[in-house]
C-alpha cells in the first residue's frame, strides 16, 4: 500500500516550486508539499521537530545556506539525520555528487530540461519513497 508523503521541498527558484506542485497535482498522488525557500528557512521549520517530513527534496544551489551546508547540519542532528534526503538539482558536478553521498543522502536526481522527463523522474522518486517503511520520528 502506498503512503501519502509529507515532502519538504527546499528550493529557492519559484518556477521550480510551481513545477513540482504542478507535477504533484497532475499525478494525483495526494502528497503534502511543505516549501522552504532556502536551507536556513528549512532548518527553522525542522527545528520544531513536532511535525517532520517523511522525505526532503533538496536543491544544491541556494542562497544563505547551500544544499551541501544544509546536509552537513541535518546529518549532524540526532533526530533529523534519519529523514531521507534526495538531491534534486541541475548540478552534474562529480564533486557535488560525491560530497552529497559522503554526507548520507538517499539519492541524487538531475532535473531534466524536458517537462515530460521531469514528471517521469518525480513520479518514480515519489512512488519509491511512498512504498518504503519510513521511520516516524
Amino acid at each position: 500500500m502506498k503512503n501519502n508523503l509529507k515532502v519538504l521541498l527546499i528550493e529557492d527558484d519559484k518556477i521550480e516550486v510551481m513545477k513540482l506542485n504542478r507535477v504533484i497535482d497532475k499525478l494525483g498522488v495526494g502528497h503534502d508539499i511543505i516549501e522552504a525557500n532556502n536551507g536556513e528557512e528549512a532548518l527553522d521549520l525542522l527545528k520544531e521537530k513536532a511535525v517532520l517530513p517523511d522525505i526532503i527534496l533538496l536543491d544544491l544551489n541556494m542562497p544563505k545556506i547551500n544544499g551541501i551546508e544544509f546536509l552537513g547540519i541535518l546529518k549532524n542532528d540526532a533526530v533529523l539525520r534519519y529523514i531521507p534526503t534526495i538531491i534534486l538539482t541541475t548540478s552534474s558536478n562529480e564533486k557535488d555528487l560525491l560530497e552529497c553521498y559522503k554526507l548520507g543522502i538517499a539519492g541524487y536526481v538531475l532535473k531534466p530540461l524536458k517537462y515530460e522527463d521531469y514528471v517521469n523522474k518525480i513520479e518514480k522518486v515519489l512512488a519509491y519513497w511512498s512504498i518504503n517503511e519510513l521511520k516516524k520520528i
